[in-house]
């Protein structure tokens, strides 16, 4: 539950407003809503964009109180930045992303791991193809902002789209086509049907695998809670 907790406050010696806690989800939420992360030795914690006035320091700082308990969050926070307001919460791209991890983790064939590879690696539309057209859109907008630094930041995200991503999607496109052609199970892994053979000469054995999770239970509808009342 610590890692559940955060505060939200402005810092009376500086007067910037700080967000602090120590979950990575926490993290997330803090950058979606405009703030900037400020990694120290011993923790990581995160700040308001330079440059707001009062009006737009409050409204981002209450925005960030909303969103974090809307998901469970404990935000200790100064009372200007108090609101019992929640809002929606949508899965963020990456969580998407990260549930093709997941999928490969539970893969039991090569055939699996290609399928989910191929969503990353596919030409026209693969989610390395769409890094690369964001790495040159970035480029493409440092070229035209006018200060000293921004040509050389634009050739570098261009190098980094040309070399360096390059050579994962080859890599992983080479891994995929791969696993497509092998056509194998994994000797490692294997399905779980929860039942006992019936070469099994002890009748009482058990499938040793974890049960599923049990669903919430449902609560009754109103009327039906009335009455019993």
């Amino acid at each position: 539950m610590s890692d559940r907790l955060l505060t939200v406050r402005r810092d009376p010696h500086s007067g910037e407003v700080l967000a602090c806690g120590r979950d990575p989800e926490a993290h997330s939420i803090l950058q979606r809503t405009d703030w900037v992360p400020v990694e120290r030795v011993h923790e990581t914690y995160h700040r308001l964009p330079t440059g707001l006035d009062g009006v737009e320091e409050s409204r981002l700082a209450t925005r960030a109180v909303a969103r974090l308990r809307t998901v469970g969050y404990h935000v200790d926070c100064d009372e200007e930045f108090d609101t019992e307001l929640q809002e929606q919460h949508h899965l963020p791209l990456g969580a998407r992303i990260l549930h093709l991890a997941e999928q490969i983790r539970a893969a039991t064939t090569t055939g699996e791991v290609a399928d989910v590879l191929t969503e990353l690696t596919a030409a026209h539309d693969g989610v390395l193809t769409a890094l690369d057209d964001v790495l040159v859109a970035t480029a493409e907008f440092h070229e035209g902002l006018g200060e000293p630094a921004d040509p050389h930041i634009a050739r570098r995200l261009r190098y980094l789209a040309e070399e360096y991503l390059q050579i994962i999607r080859t890599d992983l496109s080479h891994t995929r086509n791969a696993l497509s052609d092998r056509q194998m199970t994994h000797p490692g892994r294997r399905t779980c049907t929860n039942e006992v053979p019936a070469t099994e000469r002890e009748r009482s054995a058990v499938c040793a695998c974890p049960p599923p999770p049990r669903a919430p239970a449902t609560p009754p509808p109103p009327v039906a809670a009335a009455q019993r009342r």
